[in-house]
């Protein structure tokens, strides 16, 4: 299945939580294929550069760079060629949206529900969840797209 991996959730497989390390998990053991573009791989290497995010973090800044490779080596990168905004209260975030529908993504995983799931436009088949939601949804194959890849 297709998702989008929001930048909030490799930082929390960074710092060891649970549901965000399944989910960049089951991405790198190509259970799912995750989305990856220009706007969001930059703002995953802005936001790994942050230090002070990761002083309680397991991971050595190399460790996390060596994480993010292994983790894009299985993205699927994908291109944007149409604009879907305004959409979101944040411009900044619009990126995500418009990668997900780009890329036919069935979900969006992310920590930030309050800011991306209500868009301005409606796109049905992309659903905006936590990574415990997601999980939870595969577990019992409430997934909108029950294929896996």
């Amino acid at each position: 299945m297709v998702i989008l991996v929001d930048t909030n959730i490799f930082v929390g497989a960074c710092l060891g939580i649970g549901a965000s390390s399944e989910v960049v998990a089951a991405c790198i053991r190509e259970e799912h294929v995750a989305l990856m573009g220009t706007a969001l791989f930059t703002e995953y290497e802005d936001v790994l550069s942050r230090d002070s995010l990761f002083k309680k973090s397991r991971l050595t800044d190399d460790e996390r760079n060596e994480l993010l490779d292994i983790f894009l080596s299985s993205c699927k990168w994908t291109r944007i060629y149409f604009g879907w905004r305004p959409n979101l209260k944040d411009e900044g975030d619009n990126h995500i949206v418009e990668l997900a529908v780009a890329g036919g993504a069935s979900y969006i995983v992310t920590r930030n529900i309050r800011d991306i799931k209500p868009m301005g436009l409606i796109f049905p088949s992309i659903k905006v969840v936590t990574p415990e939601e997601f999980l939870e949804e595969v577990k019992h194959g409430n997934c909108n797209d029950s294929t896996s890849t």
